[in-house]
Formats: structure tokens, C-alpha cells, sequence
């Protein structure tokens, strides 16, 4: 198959007029730049590669506007209230139900762009907590999801074994526990083969939290990052950070640093509130940040230090985390306003070498979701060798019909809205096209359905 785009962005900026052939199984075989049509499909639209969704919990996208009702002086508008709101929903959610909510959000991402995603799964076991014959049974209807929408999935199995620092676990917390690390082993191997029924699926590790795994296990855990990687929340409330300091006397990354060789495989999952010594720390170390935006600012979370991380060439990546944004640019932007209302600068994405905003925030987060996965890194965006994975805007959108090439990038990551999207591929094939998902109607009339038996919207 042949496909022949207007232009393609490569790690040295565009190249117009690119004949990309794949093979049957949507693998690159050759790339040509300033090509004639011949027998290519002629696509009229600028290609960038498939954005990475570093992390996400499927699920609570069913609760997706749940939690934004409030009693003036009753109920407390933080993120542990809604951390009770999604505890209900968590409850409430079959396996078949799991799937179904899943195969809707995939789809939806696959129509902003994302060809990749990190699932970090911890809705393990049935609604009394007693986990199923098949350990990894939602795990497993989350990869189906993946493989009914056309995603590529990364699943992360997560360790959850407590309540809060020194606290058992409660009972709402009851679908989510591995009462040791042993437990979690096993989790994990059922993972490992539920994830072989899916070509584009792969496997990862995680903890959940310092709160909610023990000391020893959490160490022993981590030694999971000299092969895969290994994700963990860290930092993302100042209540958690207290909390730490009363257990351990020592702030989360603090003791995280203190306690574990942390490598490259790491990927610190909000990190919202840094001192100096710990973007320090994170930074030198390679250890990678996953920032999620938009659910970082509806939670309330706090601003992560960005430009004090780039400086000392800190690695990131985007997640959609709680789904209550979905579109991977719109992340980019919110994460750099928040960057612009604290600093009064404009140069968040600025380097040494490049004052173009826009080509730096897509080339960083998208090598540090390729490091989230655990595929292999490229050298660049699109390459013989691998598959083609792609999302294509529409080079008849006005703006960017009438931008510079200097501005393509600029215009894409501070415009674009998901309607600019002409399509996705994954493996070299349209998954979304003209707005519409290959499988739109029955994962819509699924979800629909699955969300009428929760009933809790």
C-alpha cells in the first residue's frame, strides 16, 4: 500500500510531498520525500506522528462530569471528594461493562489523534473484592477494548495494597488490592499473557502510590523497571505530601530517591509539587514526568515546574488520566498556560538550539510516550522499520492552508481543534477517517447501553 501526503513532519522539520509504502502488516518499507502520486493514495493533509497517551484510567470516563455538583459548605471541593465519586464508579462496573467503556474512550482518542496508550489498571478484582479465576479478567477486557478500536495498549497492572500512609485498605478500595507483593507477581504474570492475545498490546509495571503500598514491597517493586517500564503516582497533592512527611519524614520524592535506584524507566506520574532539590533529582536521574493537564486543573493538583525541569533537560510525557480532556493538543496548552500565568513568560517550550514552541512540545512528549510504552525509541517520527501510526490535519483548514512551514507546528499546537483532524492510522490503515471511527456505531450503542445498566449519570 502507498500513501502519498502533502507533507510529513520529520525530526529536521516538514518534507513535502511523501510517498510512504507499508507492507501488509502496516509496517514501513520506504519512505520517499518530493515523490510523483503514481499508484499512492493521495492524501491532502499535513501527517505528524500518532501522539502517546502516557497515562490513563479508562474507566472514569464513565464518570466523566460526575463530580462537579457541590454543597456550599457541606461537601469539600477537592480532589478526596472526588476521589470518593470515582470509588463509586469503580465500584459499580462489570467486566463486560469495563470493555465497552474502554472501547468508547479508545475510539474517541484515536479521533484526537492518539495511536498509543498506557493504561494504568487497578480495577482488578469482583465488586466484593474477591479477585476472578482469571486474575487478569479486566485487565484482559481492557486489551479486547484496545484490540476493538485499533489502539495500541501498554497495559500497566497496578500494585495497590493500602488505605493511606500506615492505613488499611478500605472497603471502597476493595476491587484494587494485592494484599502483598506476591500477590501482585501473580497479577502481573496473568497480565503478561493477556496481553499476548493482542499483537499491539505490550506489558508494564506500577505502584499505585508511596500511600498505598508498603515500604518493602514498593522497593521491591521498582525492581520491575530493569526490564519494563515501572509507573507511579507521586507528589500530586500537598495533603499527600504532608501525610508523607508525618510517616516517613521525608517528602515523597525525597524518600522515593532516598530509598530506590531510580533509572530511565521510571515514570513519575504528576510530580505536582517539586522543590528544587527533587526536580533536581528527577532530572538527572532520566527519570520521566507524565503530566496530565486538564486533570491536574479540574483536581485541583497544582502546577508541575516545567521550564525548572527543561532547563536541566527533564524528560515528560502527556496523559489523559481521569479523560476529562482528551485532546492531546489542547494538554499541550494547558500545560503550557500554566507555565505562562506563574512565570509571565511565553517561552516554555524555548531550548538552547530552538525558539519553536509548538515542533518542541510534539518532538518531547512524543519520544517521552514512546519511552511510557516501552517500545522501542526511534530515531524519528516516521522510519522504515516501523509501523506507520499517524494522525493527518486537514490541509484545507484555513490557518494552517495559509501557514509557513516555520509555523506549521506553531499553528497546529495553539489552534487545532479535533475537527482540524482529516484522520488516524494505526499499522497503516485508517482508523478514524473524516471524523468517523471504523467501528463507531456498535462501540457507541455498547457504551450507551453499559452506561443505562450503571445508571449512575
Amino acid at each position: 500500500m502507498n500513501y502519498l501526503f502533502k507533507a510529513v513532519l520529520t525530526e529536521k522539520g516538514w518534507q513535502e510531498n511523501v510517498r510512504i509504502t507499508v507492507d501488509g502488516s502496516g509496517t514501513i518499507t520506504k519512505i520517499c520525500p518530493d515523490a510523483a502520486g503514481g499508484n499512492a493514495e493521495y492524501i491532502h493533509g499535513y501527517a505528524l506522528p500518532g501522539f502517546q497517551n502516557a497515562h490513563s484510567h479508562a474507566f472514569q470516563y464513565a464518570m466523566c462530569g460526575l463530580a462537579e455538583c457541590f454543597s456550599p459548605g457541606n461537601t469539600p471541593g477537592n480532589f478526596w471528594s472526588w476521589r470518593d465519586a470515582m470509588y463509586r464508579v469503580a465500584l459499580a462496573i462489570s467486566p463486560e461493562q469495563m470493555e465497552n467503556i474502554a472501547a468508547m474512550l479508545y475510539a474517541e482518542m484515536l479521533k484526537n489523534g492518539y495511536t498509543s496508550v498506557a493504561e494504568f489498571h487497578y480495577v482488578h478484582h469482583d465488586v466484593s473484592g474477591k479477585p476472578y479465576g482469571n486474575l487478569s479478567e479486566m485487565g484482559e477486557r481492557l486489551v479486547a477494548a484496545a484490540e476493538r478500536a485499533g489502539i495500541r495498549i501498554t497495559l500497566l497492572p497496578v500494585f495497590y495494597c493500602k488505605g493511606g500512609f500506615g492505613k488499611a485498605a478500605n472497603i471502597m478500595q476493595r476491587r484494587f488490592i494485592s494484599a502483598s507483593y506476591q500477590d501482585y507477581l501473580q497479577l502481573f504474570d496473568a497480565s503478561s499473557v493477556s496481553v499476548k492475545y493482542y499483537r499491539n498490546a505490550s506489558i508494564g509495571a506500577a505502584a499505585h502510590s508511596l500511600r498505598a503500598v508498603e515500604e518493602r514491597d514498593l522497593i521491591a517493586a521498582s525492581l520491575l523497571s530493569a526490564v519494563y517500564p515501572f509507573h507511579l503516582h507521586i507528589s500530586e497533592q500537598q495533603q499527600e505530601i504532608e501525610d508523607c512527611i508525618a510517616y516517613y519524614g521525608q517528602r515523597p520524592v525525597e524518600w522515593l530517591y532516598n530509598h530506590v535506584e531510580v533509572n530511565e524507566n521510571f515514570h513519575l506520574i504528576h510530580a505536582t509539587h517539586l522543590n528544587d532539590d527533587e526536580v533536581k533529582a528527577v532530572a538527572s536521574s532520566k527519570a520521566h514526568v507524565v503530566l496530565c493537564p486538564s486533570t491536574e486543573g479540574n483536581l485541583g493538583d497544582g502546577r508541575f515546574r516545567l521550564k525548572d525541569f527543561r532547563n536541566r533537560k527533564g524528560r515528560w510525557s502527556i496523559g489523559s488520566d481521569s479523560q476529562i480532556g482528551l485532546g492531546y493538543l489542547e494538554e499541550l496548552r494547558i500545560l503550557d498556560y500554566a507555565q505562562r500565568i506563574h512565570s509571565h513568560r511565553r517561552d516554555t517550550f524555548v531550548t538552547g538550539t530552538s525558539g519553536n514552541s509548538g515542533f518542541n512540545a510534539l518532538e518531547e512528549s512524543w519520544f517521552g510516550g514512546k519511552k511510557a510504552m516501552g517500545t522501542p525509541i526511534a530515531d524519528t517520527f516516521f522510519e522504515v522499520g516501523a509501523p506507520l501510526d499517524a494522525v493527518v490535519f486537514d490541509a484545507n483548514w484555513p490557518l494552517l492552508a495559509t501557514a509557513s512551514e516555520k509555523n506549521r507546528c506553531n499553528t497546529l499546537v495553539y489552534s487545532a481543534q479535533q475537527r482540524h483532524i482529516l484522520g488516524t492510522m494505526t499499522d497503516g490503515k485508517w482508523v478514524v477517517k473524516d471524523g468517523i471511527h471504523f467501528s463507531e456505531e456498535e462501540i457507541n450503542r455498547l457504551f450507551v447501553r453499559s452506561l443505562h445498566e450503571i445508571n449512575m449519570r
